[in-house]
């Protein structure tokens, strides 16, 4: 029993590394405490079958690779795991590409169509803004890591002050609605200091 939890434990804290998670990072991931993951990769306990095949699908290996402690293809698990990560990241740009494609579409189809608007509609590429990073939250939060959804609050936050502020244009001292990001970054910074 104790030479399959010495495998487990190492093949948990090798994958770990490989994809430079922290035991806290994998933990969050996992919905775990950081103690439990440290305490398999000591071999103090080991995850249950469950745990075992979240684990796996994660670090896109089989069961079976936790459990034995020889791997022939360890390159190319590590090749694997690059390789969907930069499918993810593709995957995720293509979306917000998308909402930006969307837009240039309706920028030239109104510009054709009411002509003397046409200098006003690039106010639309300033609207895309915030859909465009909601998408990239929705993606980082399925793929990405905790600390760009902070980053992308952030510009969420930013570019819906920025569409406000484009919106009453017309309206004189508008500015002021920019002071509404202070406490609000401040909130954000505070909120990524939190751990679980």
């Amino acid at each position: 029993m104790n030479d399959i939890k010495q495998t487990i434990a190492k093949n948990i804290s090798e994958l770990r590394k490989a994809h430079k998670f922290t035991q806290a990072e994998l933990a969050e991931r996992l919905n775990y405490s950081d103690k439990a993951v440290s305490k398999w990769e000591r071999a103090e306990s080991i995850p249950d079958v469950m745990m075992l095949q979240q684990i796996a699908s994660m670090f896109g290996v089989t069961v079976d690779y936790l459990l034995t402690s020889e791997h022939v293809a360890k390159d190319h698990k590590a090749e694997t795991s690059k390789a969907v990560r930069r499918n993810r990241l593709i995957i995720s740009l293509l979306s917000v590409s998308l909402v930006f494609l969307i837009v240039t579409i309706a920028y030239v189809t109104l510009g054709l169509v009411i002509k003397p608007l046409f200098g006003s509609l690039w106010t639309l590429y300033i609207y895309a803004l915030p859909v465009a990073t909601i998408v990239a939250i929705v993606f980082n939060a399925i793929w990405g890591r905790r600390k760009w959804t902070f980053v992308l609050v952030t510009v969420l936050m930013w570019s819906v002050l920025l569409v406000i502020y484009i919106a009453c244009m017309p309206i004189n001292n508008v500015w002021p609605i920019f002071l509404i990001g202070i406490p609000g970054q401040l909130i954000i910074l505070l909120w990524s200091g939190l751990r679980k």
